[in-house]
């Protein structure tokens, strides 16, 4: 299952659905305030998918397992892998003794992990955090519902000139 759907997918639902009713409401009252607390309530979902509802730790978890069964594959036990942690990132790291040759072939291999962003053996840049990539799809996601909002809003209104 790809990172797409498992992680990412419904804090997009969550920003389209909470971007669709505020924008409905701040569309019919020409005011911005019900859109600036849709788009609080959107970030708040996106970080309370990833933390408190416990997203975040199956990712991990579903990510680094993944990383366990190929090392095994590859009959490597002395090297691990694990994410960026601090903050959590999709940047995995690869610990343990290998020649140059390994080193760069199970970086290459590994970043090809799905949900894995790139695959490096030291602990340097943890790269864009895992909650800050979730807020920016719930936010695309209120955009989006912004937008659905207003070509409703722009029908009613086209409608509504018309007395029969």
């Amino acid at each position: 299952m790809s990172t797409l759907w498992s992680y990412f997918w419904p804090c997009l639902v969550a920003g389209l659905l909470v971007g669709g009713i505020g924008g409905l409401f701040a569309f019919r009252r020409k005011r911005k305030s019900p859109a600036i607390v849709a788009a609080l309530l959107a970030i708040a979902a996106a970080a309370a998918w990833h933390g408190p509802l416990g997203a975040a730790d199956r990712f991990t978890a579903r990510i680094e397992r993944q990383a366990r069964e190929a090392l095994n594959y590859y009959e490597m036990p002395r090297v691990t892998a694990h994410l960026h942690r601090a903050p959590l990132s999709r940047r995995l790291v690869l610990v343990g003794q290998v020649n140059d040759w390994q080193r760069g072939e199970l970086a290459r291999l590994f970043s090809q992990l799905p949900g894995v962003s790139r695959a490096t053996w030291s602990e340097g840049d943890a790269g864009l955090p895992l909650v800050v990539e979730a807020i920016l799809a719930a936010i695309a996601g209120f955009l989006g519902g912004l937008l659905i909002a207003y070509l409703i809003d722009l029908r009613r209104r086209y409608n509504a000139q018309w007395t029969w």
